[in-house]
């Protein structure tokens, strides 16, 4: 496909709320697949989670081939710059898997209309059963078959995608509170063949996967994160026939998008970034399990003494239609729901949002742009003005444009869910306008965020998920 058709089929995706296959036809296919895909998790010692265990000599819980992840303890320090002496600010257990996965999806073209290939996934953490999934997602372990399973399929559009068109290929990063430095290679192939598809799958529009995101926990966070590193500003040119099918606020989500690429802001964004990099003084050390000293290793779950937001626990696990069928492995559950919230305000004829930088204790980087808010269960820090202003907003429910609970991913986090809430403000109050911000907050059009994307490693992936949530 030539360039303006092929970025035309992905915008008339995003406003087709029906394609190849009917809305309500999936909706069908979904109930289907969980009523017919028996699972079975059930939380266990870790006695009993072999081949995982806990070896004394690495001070990590890792099963026998030490593959796949293990969880160690992590300390976070503060280094006194003269004289080098670290003081312990915080530990907690930390997940420890340094290959990059696959997370890819396959697209195609079908009367005009940009289809994507979406699984009905079953992970053993999924608070719902079947959530719709990118796909393929695969780990290095998985895709070598070191499970002793089948290779994951469609792997070869994203391993060997010469042949195709690739519309995005972005190395991005994973919950940085939970795992250490761990990314993830995000993949949007267009095919150039016929792609078989298998009763796990069905194709989509983008909008059939927008409508479904507005349900709770049906779209999972793989996709989504894949889904929100769609290249937009540079297909700058959505079809005529969509000029009057635009609602308001979609109109103002197109224009941000397209609006012209300030430099001022941009360079305004990476100098938040970059300062912060420069002139952090912590350091984070991997340390065993053993010595964490506010956390308690019982034969059933680690867990704080007191309250932290999330505990590590041991299950069984039995899903049909998996490449394994049974396995068991340690999970993290949270505890409580965590509030994502995402402020935006009209600029002119576009939008603009407001981002802030923040520092996570697992961050490959030290720090990446997130949501307005961020904030996990029994958060237990002070707020700043933007913070209470905004959450003064959630309350109220003034300008929701989604307010939604999404799940993390259920291959590692056990039934988290989170809620997710995307606020529109006609009239800024004086605490959210520019002048006033306390430091490392910015308010960013689509544009510009849509070209940090970019990069890699700079939009966290709670920003980045609701940035997946923009409807047209």
């Amino acid at each position: 496909m030539r360039s303006k058709e092929l970025s035309q089929a992905f915008w008339r995706s995003w406003m087709s709320d029906e394609g190849v296959n009917s809305f309500a036809s999936l909706r069908t296919w979904i109930a289907e697949r969980n009523a017919n895909t028996p699972v079975g998790v059930q939380r266990i010692s870790l006695e009993r989670c072999a081949p995982w265990h806990y070896n004394a000599e690495t001070g990590r819980i890792e099963n026998e081939q030490q593959s796949f992840f293990q969880i160690a303890g992590l300390r976070l320090y503060s280094k006194e710059i003269t004289t080098g002496e670290l003081t312990p600010i915080r530990e907690q257990p930390i997940i420890i898997q340094d290959e990059i996965g696959f997370l890819g999806i396959v697209c195609k073209e079908f009367d005009g209309v940009m289809h994507f290939l979406m699984q009905a996934k079953i992970e053993p953490g999924n608070v719902n059963k079947v959530q719709i999934s990118p796909t393929t997602q695969a780990t290095r372990s998985n895709f070598m078959r070191l499970h002793g399973g089948k290779s994951p399929t469609y792997l070869h559009y994203f391993t060997n995608p010469e042949n195709h068109t690739v519309v995005v290929d972005q190395i991005q990063s994973e919950q940085s509170s939970r795992f250490l430095g761990k990314r993830n290679r995000n993949m949007v192939v267009v095919a150039s063949d016929d792609v078989p598809v298998l009763p796990t799958h069905r194709w989509m529009t983008l909008g059939q996967i927008m409508h479904m995101m507005e349900f709770d926990n049906l779209v999972n966070m793989d996709a989504r994160t894949v889904l929100s590193c769609l290249p937009w500003s540079f297909w700058r040119e959505y079809p005529e026939d969509m000029e009057g099918r635009l609602t308001p606020w979609g109109k103002l989500i197109a224009n941000s998008y397209m609006a012209p690429l300030d430099v001022s802001k941009l360079n305004a964004a990476y100098r938040l970034l970059n300062d912060y990099k420069t002139f952090d003084t912590t350091v984070t050390k991997v340390v065993p399990l053993s010595e964490l000293t506010d956390w308690i290793m019982l034969p059933y779950e680690i867990r704080h003494r007191r309250s932290y937001p999330f505990k590590v626990i041991y299950c069984d696990v039995n899903i049909e239609g998996r490449e394994v069928q049974h396995w068991t492995q340690p999970l993290m559950e949270a505890k409580g729901q965590a509030l994502f919230a995402l402020l935006a305000c009209r600029d002119g004829d576009a939008a603009k949002f407001l981002v802030r930088i923040n520092p996570e204790i697992g961050c490959f980087d030290k720090v990446e742009f997130a949501p307005t808010v961020q904030r996990e269960a029994g958060y237990l820090g002070e707020d700043d003005a933007v913070q209470r202003a905004t959450l003064g907003l959630v309350d109220e429910g003034k300008g929701v444009m989604a307010d939604v609970l999404l799940s993390e991913e259920g291959g590692r986090f056990y039934c988290e869910q989170n809620r997710n809430v995307i606020l529109l403000v006609d009239e800024l109050p004086q605490e959210l306008r520019s002048e006033s911000l306390p430091s490392g907050y910015i308010w960013l059009d689509l544009a510009t965020l849509n070209l940090l994307m970019r990069a890699g490693n700079v939009l966290n992936i709670q920003l980045r998920n609701l940035l997946s949530l923009l409807r047209i």
